[in-house]
């Protein structure tokens, strides 16, 4: 007995040893990446408050080179209240994009993961033969254009990227792997769809939700396209994106309203200021959605 007891016990050290050491390399595995995902956001926030003159000579490096707001200056000074502006419209069609492709999302999630609808197969199938073919660019800005008359609207920004087949199918094999006993229980006691939907699904649905949102959000944000083919005629509808995207294209403007000689012109920290400023709040609303964003990919991806 005391022999098995202490083999028992060698055992458990050995296990315990052994989990020291996984655990140590791959905490040292995850670190080494993670500073490697850090170091390019690094280089940039250090190149953006660098001199123009030192990083042409001595490139790009961890620290700032003398030190300087310069490739900022020029590009407020350039673009003034127009980034403002810019900022205001990304954050509204952001906003807005993500909370109604949340509530379409989530809706065709729940209606497809119920099994009392009858034709849940039919409608998954051609939801999901839309990812094989595509109408293409030109029928989509005809039929925004012609028959939907969205040109010079911030709708056509919104409306096309408000859901797609992948965050459906997301959002409905979580449903599915939710225990159906707690919508039966809800309806025995009278509670109608919308209320089980409103009540029920979507307070369990937090992680896929945040995933999804934080997906609509970061397309919103980054889209600058669709910019370009519907307002760019309309400088007070222009997202922050394709505002900095119009200024980087058109240095010589920049230069000429701004009153700086074009051989000062700080072209390589301007770009890097301009980077900064586009995905700073992106970074600030990551952290919220982290603690649900791997839960909600996973779940949902792999249930039912």
């Amino acid at each position: 007995m005391s022999e098995l007891s202490a083999n028992i016990g060698r055992n458990k050290i050995r296990q315990d040893r052994s989990n020291r050491i996984f655990n140590t390399l791959a905490v040292i595995i995850i670190s080494f990446f993670a500073i490697a995902c850090l170091l390019p956001f690094i280089l940039m926030l250090s190149g953006s408050l660098s001199d123009e003159s030192l990083i042409a000579v001595n490139g790009y490096s961890l620290f700032p080179q003398g030190f300087s707001f310069t490739a900022y200056k020029v590009v407020f000074s350039t673009l003034g209240s127009t980034i403002g502006t810019a900022y205001m419209v990304t954050i509204y069609v952001t906003f807005l994009g993500t909370l109604i492709g949340l509530v379409v999302t989530s809706v065709s999630g729940y209606i497809l993961s119920r099994p009392d609808f009858k034709h849940r197969d039919k409608a998954a199938f051609f939801i999901y033969f839309t990812t094989l073919f595509s109408g293409g660019l030109i029928p989509s800005y005809i039929v925004n254009v012609n028959f939907l008359h969205l040109n010079h609207s911030l709708w056509a920004i919104i409306l096309p990227g408000l859901t797609s087949p992948f965050y459906i199918f997301l959002y409905r094999n979580f449903i599915k792997g939710l225990p159906h006993s707690l919508v039966e229980s809800a309806r025995i006691d009278g509670a109608g769809d919308f209320r089980v939907y409103w009540q029920i699904i979507i307070p369990l649905c937090k992680p896929v939700s945040a995933t999804i949102g934080l997906f609509l959000a970061l397309s919103y944000w980054n889209n600058w396209f669709g910019y370009s083919l519907y307002l760019v005629a309309d400088e007070k509808k222009w997202g922050l994106q394709f505002l900095l995207y119009r200024m980087l294209a058109r240095v010589t403007d920049a230069v000429r309203d701004s009153q700086i000689i074009i051989d000062q012109l700080p072209t390589e920290t301007m770009k890097l200021a301009t980077a900064m400023l586009v995905t700073g709040p992106v970074l600030l609303f990551y952290p919220f959605a982290q603690r649900y964003f791997v839960a909600g990919l996973t779940i949902g991806g792999v249930k039912g």
